[in-house]
Formats: C-alpha cells, sequence, structure tokens
C-alpha cells in the first residue's frame, strides 16, 4: 500500500502522543484539524490548543474551522484528498459529508471501552462509577456519538486511588500505540473486521460541569472519594465546610461516626486528616485549599488552622 494520505483531527494534550507517534514514525499527516484558539488564563488571551502548538512546531498545516458543518470547511478538507480521517479528542462532530471523504473513512481514538462511556467525559465517569477497569478503544466512525463499530481496543486496571490526571495520562500513550498498530494493520492488509457495538450495553458520558463537582456530605462516604478523584485535576471537587467552601484535592474514606452528615469532628485520632462526617462513613481529607490559598496537605492545614483538630 503507498503511504496514506492522513488527516489529524484532536485538541487537548491528550491527543499529543498520538500526534507525535505519527510524525516519530514518518507518516506525517497532509493536515492536521484543532478546534480555535479560546481565551484562557487570568488576563483571557486567546492560547492555542496543545495539539496546535505540537502541529505548529513540526511544521504541519493547521486547520481551525468553527465548524465542519458548512460546505466551505468540507470542500478544504477535500482538497486535501485524504485516505483516511483520525479523530482523538477534537470536540467537533464530524458530519456525514465528512466522513464519507476518506477511502478509508474516519476512525477515532476513545478512552474507554465502548459501548461504555460514549461521550465527552468518560475518564471521569469510570472513576464516578467505581469501574476497576477501562482501556482505549479504536473505532471506525458513523454520524452518531461514539456509535460506531470497534477495530481494535486495549484494556487497562484503575488504580483504586488514581485520579482523572493520572488515569488521563496513562491513556493518551495507550492511544497513541493503539493507533499505530491499526494503522501498520490496515497498510499490511491485516486488520480486524470492525465489531458492532451492542447498544443496549451502552452507557453516556456526558460533559463535565462545574457544579458537578459539589460535594453533598450525606452520601456515603465512598461515592465523595471517587468525586474526587474523578474532578482532579478539573473542576477540582468541593464542599462547605465550618462556613467557608474548601477544594479538596485527595481523600480516603474513614471510619463510621457518631456526627451529622457535613460535621467536622474532632479528636479523631486518626493522623494528619481531617474528618467530615457523611451519610455513611466520614471522609478523611489528606489535601485541601482555601480560597485564594495554595493546596495544603491535612497536617499543613492543621498546624495552621489548630482549631479544626
Amino acid at each position: 500500500m503507498s503511504a496514506l494520505r492522513l488527516i489529524f483531527a484532536g485538541t487537548p494534550a491528550f491527543a499529543v502522543p498520538a500526534l507525535e507517534a505519527l510524525l516519530a514514525s514518518g507518516r506525517r499527516p497532509v493536515a492536521v484539524l484543532t478546534q480555535p484558539d479560546r481565551p484562557a488564563g487570568r488576563g483571557r488571551q486567546l492560547r492555542p490548543s496543545a495539539i496546535k502548538q505540537c502541529a505548529t512546531e513540526a511544521g504541519l498545516t493547521v486547520l481551525q474551522p468553527l465548524s465542519l458543518k458548512t460546505p466551505e470547511a468540507q470542500a478544504e478538507l477535500a482538497d486535501y484528498q485524504p485516505d483516511l480521517i483520525i479523530t482523538a479528542a477534537y470536540g467537533l462532530l464530524l458530519p456525514a459529508a465528512v466522513l464519507e471523504l476518506p477511502s478509508h473513512g474516519c476512525w477515532n481514538l476513545h478512552a474507554s471501552l465502548l459501548p461504555r462511556w460514549r461521550g465527552a467525559s468518560p475518564i471521569q465517569q469510570a472513576i464516578l462509577a467505581g469501574d476497576t477497569e477501562t482501556g482505549m478503544s479504536l473505532m471506525q466512525m458513523d454520524v452518531g456519538l461514539d456509535t460506531g463499530p470497534v477495530l481494535m481496543s486495549e484494556c487497562l486496571t484503575i488504580a483504586e486511588d488514581e485520579t482523572a490526571g493520572e488515569l488521563h495520562d496513562r491513556l493518551a500513550p495507550m492511544a497513541a500505540d493503539l493507533m499505530m498498530r491499526g494503522l501498520q494493520a490496515l497498510e499490511d492488509g491485516s486488520l480486524p473486521p470492525p465489531q458492532a457495538q451492542d447498544d443496549t450495553q451502552a452507557t453516556l458520558a456526558p460533559l463535565i460541569q462545574r457544579q458537578d463537582a459539589a460535594l453533598d456530605f450525606t452520601a456515603p462516604a465512598a461515592q465523595l472519594v471517587r468525586q474526587v478523584r474523578a474532578y482532579n485535576p478539573w473542576p477540582i471537587a468541593w464542599a462547605e465546610i465550618e462556613g467557608q467552601p474548601i477544594r479538596i484535592f485527595k481523600a480516603r474514606v474513614g471510619a463510621a461516626v457518631s456526627a451529622a452528615p457535613g460535621t467536622l469532628v474532632r479528636g479523631h485520632g486518626r493522623g494528619p486528616v481531617i474528618v467530615v462526617a457523611c451519610g455513611e462513613g466520614s471522609l478523611d481529607i489528606q489535601a485541601l485549599q482555601a480560597p485564594g490559598k495554595r493546596c495544603l496537605s491535612a497536617e499543613e492545614w492543621l498546624n495552621g488552622q489548630p482549631h479544626w483538630r
């Protein structure tokens, strides 16, 4: 097979290892699609995506359409005569007209074992649900949201205390490896036939909102710990404790206490943790942050707030 004319589409840091793997293998995309620059930081200055930065440094052509539904955007893509479009956390749905452009269709790298956790937040939802396993899926795209048949997949065990950020950092290189194995199989004619997803087993992973990270202490402590893990590094779990909003970066399940949910439990004798009563068990907070302050370990916090002991 002659060299494939590839278009790569991605936006955040998750997609960078895949683009870097293409470049390292000599499979330079004829163009890279990414989201338009967005305001970021305190100054709200326009900031290019991680993929745009990577592609620009490599001297690749970067395209940043607001939508792929316009005839102009579709005509621009058609001009590149792609054999295959590969997406990884791109952020825009590909309409039918784009899916039909490449001779080999369009592939997507999705951070779950499809059909479980279709949508924008598969990493966070796997942690929230208490899943012990997740993985990467390489799928042939169709017009649905992560509904296309799966070409290849790989499993990964989720560690008991793993955060979404840590799981993200393990899945991103796995995505790159899966993509490269898929491309090699396509090129040598050994790509397995796509396997249709069982829609009856599908679960949805909606876009995370800031308000999702609010903790309700009437819930079991185990559930709250999963929220703390799932919303780290964004948007960070938070709760009101002793009348002030506190961001919680790390916590574990503690023993049951005789106090109403949300009560700061003093004299707990459990070492350098901050104990809050929950609907079931208690939350042992290990790292936290007050508004306008830096993140502190519980030990540092207690040294500065002895009345919390």
